[in-house]
């Protein structure tokens, strides 16, 4: 088969790699449907992340089963199927608690930019649809395995509640689902913290009620002259970086909640700053497989369209491609086509 893989900092190409197998009874060969580039991929092809040595990349997709090992029923051959960038079994203590992306024996999907994928533990993480949908859901199923279900743990994770104030930091594609999730919530009010217009056109969209543009203090200034000088309820930080968070912590109120889905760099919080300051925080790895089954209900009955992100199309040798785009912000998503 072919997929992707990193050599080097901007150095992706597209090679011929071993078909996978079955290694574990729990194993599930799929036969890619749709794939694509994520944000945190540019971490590694900027360098920020080391690479090592020269391996596949990708950890979102949907695709068709092919194979099954002898102890997955939950699927079988033919069936169209979703799944999380982090596999779980569903049956441990933590996956029974609703952390499903902390099974005890979880695997981060890595190989996923390619014709075929190997899925540990798919007996847990695979959710199959009833028929094949329409490829016009495809996308939006896309998102579901990592961005909209990472979107949807910032809301969770930040308490949004009906009649709310909550504040996205980040207009990638997981701050532009965490919008789409803040508003399925039930958030009255949702500040969109872009300085990119066709960003901000597509936050407002999925129900972003303002848009901010400043950054820093003054971005948390700006949040706290559109909230009576309090703050808000609700803040999702969808970034990663030290100037996110400490933006996301500086503009919720006191009693208000943080959630944090953008992978930590450079990041240190403050403890007595924290400790005075009754802003709660809870992030992690989105636990995607708990939310999987609403979500694509959500999508395939048209409430929610999170594969609008995808603003790029392109055939899936044209893998570094979509890097570029989405290096340079030309694109917000790379949507990848075998």
């Amino acid at each position: 088969m072919r997929g992707a893989v990193i050599h080097a900092p901007g150095d992706v190409r597209f090679e011929t790699l071993d078909d996978p197998r079955i290694l574990k009874p729990t194993d599930a060969i799929i036969r890619t449907a749709v794939t694509c580039v994520c944000g945190s991929d540019l971490w590694p092809w900027r360098g920020l992340d080391t690479t090592g040595e020269a391996h596949p990349m990708g950890h979102e997709y949907v695709g068709f089963v092919e194979e099954v090992g002898a102890e997955v029923t939950a699927v079988r051959p033919g069936q169209f199927v979703v799944g999380s960038f982090a596999t779980s079994d569903n049956t441990c203590a933590n996956c029974l608690g609703g952390f499903q992306s902390n099974c005890l024996n979880r695997e981060f999907m890595s190989t996923c930019q390619a014709e075929y994928v190997r899925i540990p533990n798919a007996q847990g993480t695979l959710v199959a649809t009833d028929e094949v949908p329409d490829e016009r859901f495809w996308p939006g199923l896309l998102a579901n395995s990592d961005v909209m279900g990472t979107g949807w743990w910032a809301a969770d994770a930040a308490e949004v509640r009906p009649g709310s104030t909550a504040v996205v930091v980040g207009d990638g594609a997981v701050g532009l689902c965490a919008v789409i999730a803040a508003k399925e919530l039930g958030a009255e009010r949702i500040i969109a913290m872009s300085r990119h217009e066709p960003r901000q056109r597509l936050a407002l969209e999925f129900g972003a009620t303002d848009i901010v543009t400043e950054r820093g203090d003054e971005g948390v200034a700006r949040i706290k002259d559109l909230t009576g000088g309090i703050g808000a309820d609700s803040v999702l930080e969808c970034v990663g970086t030290a100037q996110a968070m400490r933006q996301a912590l500086h503009s919720a109120r006191p009693g208000g909640n943080v959630g944090f889905v953008g992978v930590p760099h450079d990041v240190a919080v403050d403890g007595q700053e924290l400790f005075y300051s009754h802003v709660g925080l809870r992030g992690g790895p989105a636990p995607v497989r708990r939310y999987l089954p609403d979500l694509i209900d959500r999508v395939l009955s048209g409430r929610i369209d999170p594969g609008k992100v995808f603003d790029l199309t392109l055939p899936l040798d044209q893998v570094a491609e979509g890097y570029r785009a989405m290096d340079e912000r030309r694109a917000v998503k790379a949507l990848l086509k075998p």
